[in-house]
């Protein structure tokens, strides 16, 4: 498995850009699409815009940006995988998503945008602290 650390370099080297960061946060609702209107072509268009979307942007050529700065944190924590209480937020996180999933499949649409709002919260509280890791450990 030599080969998944200069893949993962190369895949972090650009969505550590700000641009690739911040659209695919923004994308956060996307995910909800096919659940809701249960089109196939639906989950292909999201399913391919988040796949594209870390390797669509050019490399980063520093890394003051708070963004950049929170996905180059993400890939050192990732690489070392610490047992700490990002872990806890990362499950509080994924958990809010799949309440997300389940109102929309539901149409439940005040609970699938208010879990949304929430998780889209919480990854900037992950991000601020994958700031922090970088900070401490980068």
């Amino acid at each position: 498995m030599a080969w998944v650390a200069p893949v993962r370099r190369a895949l972090f080297a650009r969505h550590a850009n700000p641009w690739s960061a911040w659209t695919r946060w923004a994308s956060t609702p996307l995910v909800l699409l096919p659940v809701w209107t249960r089109r196939r072509s639906h989950a292909v268009f999201v399913g391919a815009w988040l796949a594209v979307n870390p390797v669509a942007f050019p490399k980063v050529t520093d890394d003051r940006n708070w963004a950049t700065r929170a996905i180059l944190g993400e890939e050192l924590w990732i690489t070392r995988r610490p047992r700490d209480t990002v872990t806890g937020l990362s499950v509080a996180t994924s958990a809010v998503a799949v309440v997300a999933i389940v109102a929309a499949r539901r149409h439940r649409p005040v609970l699938a945008a208010v879990a949304t709002a929430v998780q889209m919260a919480l990854t900037l509280v992950y991000w601020q602290q994958m700031v922090r890791y970088l900070d401490r450990h980068g």
